[in-house]
């Protein structure tokens, strides 16, 4: 038992110096090595400077937003609840509560390759979404990457390999515009944020403002306009009937119907109503550029490390 016991302690002895050994060993090569770590270091952090400092700023404006009430839901739900009956007698849907939320409606709209497209052709953005590189704080403008698009001729520039054109295409720009804009509601308030991430602060602004009047509009057109075509349906079906229940019901619902246009007639926010306007930023979003200087000089050390350890032990074996 006692030898057992001896042969542990020297096992575990032996383990822990051979532990010391290998960690006198990393610290004796990286010792060794200490110019090559500093040299690669510097060499990592010059150039997440240089890097850091090439980066334009991004600025951030951002508008918040409270969702509408639906005035006009509670005359449709009164004659669920009357009516229904009858209603479906007619084969006429008048409503029982369901279906997807307007607001929720208009925040997938918002994102919605469709609306995009309208959007980006609507206000001729393409150029500034796809190939702003600068802005200038002194004259307030835009300077265009070179290699992409020609500012002064109004002419792209860029170089792709077909079924892509020198112009890019919605289905490209769509996919830059979901990286610079925001849609968020914050479920606890039911709050909807719109931000918009663009080199120049006033032209993150614009688009701010610019995206809620369009939705605003978008939102506003597709009510009316279904309510037009529900009021000519709804007059049809009175001329085809005889019966003084049904008669009633349909004379509701066309009433309804013309709350709902009214309503959108004389209200510009339609779904969304501004809380905090959109402003112009005066202090960059991104990027940090202390970050990317600290990470790169990090990363730097570590390869540094790594590549010193290597070497050392596979010259060793």
């Amino acid at each position: 038992m006692s030898n057992e016991i001896n042969r542990l302690s020297l096992s575990n002895q032996f383990t822990a110096d051979d532990t010391e050994i290998d960690i006198r060993e990393i610290f004796f090569a990286v010792w060794q090595g200490k110019w090559l770590v500093i040299g690669i270091t510097a060499i990592f952090a010059i150039f997440s400077v240089i890097f850091a400092l090439l980066q334009p700023n991004i600025y951030k404006s951002e508008v918040l937003l409270a969702p509408v009430g639906e005035e006009q839901a509670g005359g449709l739900s009164g004659l669920a609840s009357q009516f229904g009956g009858l209603a479906s007698i007619a084969g006429i849907n008048v409503g029982n509560g369901g279906g997807v939320d307007k607001t929720q409606m208009a925040i997938e709209v918002l994102k919605s390759r469709q609306f995009v497209s309208q959007f980006i052709q609507k206000h001729n953005i393409l150029a500034d979404l796809i190939a702003a590189e600068t802005w200038d704080l002194t004259t307030n403008t835009l300077s265009y990457t070179e290699e992409l698009y020609d500012a002064k001729l109004n002419v792209w520039t860029r170089e792709v390999k077909k079924p892509f054109k020198p112009e890019p295409s919605m289905q490209e720009a769509f996919k830059v515009f979901s990286d610079v804009v925001s849609v968020n509601q914050f479920k606890e308030t039911g709050m909807v944020t719109v931000s918009v991430e663009h080199v120049s602060p006033y032209v993150a602004q614009q688009w701010v403002v610019w995206l809620v009047e369009d939705i605003n509009s978008v939102m506003k057109e597709r009510d009316v306009s279904e309510a037009i075509k529900s009021s000519e349906f709804l007059n049809k079906q009175i001329a085809l009937t005889n019966v003084a229940d049904i008669r009633s019901i349909l004379y509701k619902l066309i009433e309804e119907q013309a709350k709902t246009i009214m309503f959108a007639e004389v209200r510009d926010e339609y779904v969304f109503k501004t809380i905090d306007k959109a402003i112009v930023p005066e202090e960059k979003f991104k990027p940090s550029r202390a970050l990317i200087c600290i990470l790169g000089t990090l990363i730097g050390c570590f390869l540094s490390i790594a590549f010193i350890l290597i070497r050392y032990f596979s010259r060793k074996s």
